[in-house]
């Protein structure tokens, strides 16, 4: 045959989710931790890599580190799942509570993923945009809730692109009100330091998804986990794939798990960071900055696409820009980085955001002397 039968008809109109691989002196896109792996693990772990064997599939429940995540989280074995990052049990979870005739709650802007994947799987998606300070409407929500045919409810928190929290009464007012499976995606739970766990006893339709991804610098291994009740991560079990979390990376997420707390200096130094990041966007002339609770801020500004694009090619600093999103007009999205990448950032925003303001003055400036010349011609 000299063609290929289409794809299916209904992912004509969905766009994948594009992480180019654009590079920077300046990494403050992506929400990673600025820093690698403390020499000290690094080390453990160039010990250990010897004693895999890589010809051997991997455990397909990744059982030792399963153990260590239940342990620290006062639970049982049986209700933690680990996965190929968060974005597989993202998908886990849809594959299993989602599909054709099934309904997904979805609260934009937040993580593009949910959506996606809903839409990948055939799963209809209910959206209830949020405020215009990015605060989920809890009323809006409540009352579609009642109506008793949502099957999944996604909650960011703190939200992904807009770093801020959503009320831990709102939160238990939806697991009061709904038998939907919610899943609250912590990923940057060791920043925010807000979590549902508590509640998990009394709420079987609880789901909290969190990553090595962020705070424990280990965005290129590839590990997430979810904590459920033990009769959710059995119906998860179902449909994620077999030995999706490789050897190595179950090696790395163990090591760094059981010795998280070297993490802490690093977390507590991003933390500050982000009050330097937070103030200089706010001392900026044109600037609005929102208030976040993650390792990152998101911040509009006029021609923020404009000022991406300087900000890369002027300075090499990459930052998200979301200002093609809807609700996500002009706004920029900047990882907290170093003390160092932090000045250097606000250093080079300051200089393009004064660069342009000077450029339309002297445009205003212009245009008024041509009137002006053009006024006494007419005299």
């Amino acid at each position: 045959m000299d063609r290929v039968r289409p794809s299916r008809p209904d992912l004509a109109d969905l766009a994948p989710y594009t992480s180019k691989e654009m590079r920077a002196e300046v990494m403050l896109a992506s929400n990673e931790n600025p820093r690698n792996l403390p020499g000290e693990l690094l080390d453990k772990l160039a010990d250990r890599v010897r004693d895999i064997e890589f010809n051997r599939y991997p455990d397909p429940m990744s059982s030792h580190l399963r153990s260590l995540i239940a342990e620290a989280n006062g639970l049982d074995a049986s209700n933690v799942l680990v996965g190929n990052g968060g974005d597989e049990l993202i998908l886990d979870c849809i594959l299993a509570w989602g599909g054709p005739g099934r309904t997904v709650l979805d609260l934009p802007p937040t993580f593009v993923m949910y959506g996606i994947d809903a839409h990948m799987t055939g799963t209809e998606v209910v959206r209830i945009p949020r405020d215009e300070e990015f605060r989920v409407d809890g009323e809006a929500v409540l009352a579609r809730l009642a109506e008793g045919d949502i099957d999944i409810v996604f909650i960011s928190n703190p939200n992904n692109p807009t770093g801020d929290i959503s009320p831990e009464t709102l939160l238990i007012d939806i697991l009061n009100t709904t038998d939907a499976l919610v899943v609250v995606d912590e990923a940057y739970f060791e920043f925010s330091r807000h979590t549902m766990r508590p509640h998990m006893d009394r709420h079987p339709n609880l789901v909290i998804l969190r990553t090595f991804s962020k705070a424990f610098s280990l965005a290129s291994m590839r590990a997430g986990y979810l904590l459920a009740h033990a009769d959710v991560v059995a119906e998860l079990t179902k449909v994620r794939q077999p030995y999706s979390v490789n050897r190595f990376t179950q090696l790395a997420a163990s090591l760094v798990f059981r010795e998280r707390v070297v993490f802490e200096a690093t977390i507590h130094e991003l933390l500050r960071n982000r009050d330097v990041l937070v103030t200089g966007l706010s001392a900026m002339p044109g600037v609005t900055c929102y208030h976040s609770e993650a390792n990152f801020v998101l911040f509009r500004v006029p021609q923020a696409s404009a000022v991406w694009r300087d900000l890369l090619h002027d300075h090499s600093i990459l930052v998200r820009d979301f200002s093609r999103t809807p609700g996500l007009e002009d706004c920029l999205r900047v990882t907290v980085g170093t003390e160092e990448e932090v000045r250097r950032f606000l250093a080079a925003l300051d200089e393009i955001l004064a660069s342009k303001r000077a450029s339309d003055i002297m445009g205003v400036s212009a245009t008024a002397a041509r009137h002006e010349k053009k006024g006494a011609g007419d005299a």
